[in-house]
């Protein structure tokens, strides 16, 4: 558990939409859960509107979203949409998979965090999710 918060960072992991490979995610929420956060993994084919709702009900910090499919211009607008209209303006959406550097960049400019390509380290990926929400979170 981390030292300044009361409970483990707690993050949803989820597979939006066709894409059926999983590999990657399962890694991820390992990794995670290894560095010491309280995992939540949605499984396979989830709609964005199923991802917010479990997020809410799970009460998580952050959510990550794999997406190997190409449509991360259309699923990450639509969680980050949903998350405002359930006023989530506290909580990380960040996520990654095969993400062109230009779309990364146009969704960070729409608010989601930061996005991860193949290679990234998973020690990378767990300290930016512990600093996000040690700067953005309160517990």
């Amino acid at each position: 558990m981390n030292e300044e918060h009361k409970r483990p960072i707690r993050v949803l992991v989820a597979k939006v939409g066709l894409d059926g490979h999983d590999r990657g995610a399962k890694v991820i929420a390992t990794a995670l859960r290894d560095a010491g956060m309280e995992v939540i993994y949605t499984g396979l084919r989830q709609t964005p509107e199923m991802v917010v709702s479990a997020a809410l009900q799970e009460d998580v910090d952050a959510i990550g979203i794999s997406i190997l499919s190409g449509a991360h211009m259309t699923v990450f607008p639509k969680v980050a949409a949903l998350m405002k209209e359930k006023g989530m303006n506290d909580v990380l959406l960040t996520g990654g998979g095969i993400i062109p550097e230009d779309d990364m960049k146009q969704l960070n400019e729409q608010g989601v965090g930061k996005l991860f390509a193949p290679g990234t380290t998973t020690s990378e990926i767990a300290t930016y999710i512990q600093d996000w929400v040690k700067t953005n979170r309160s517990f």
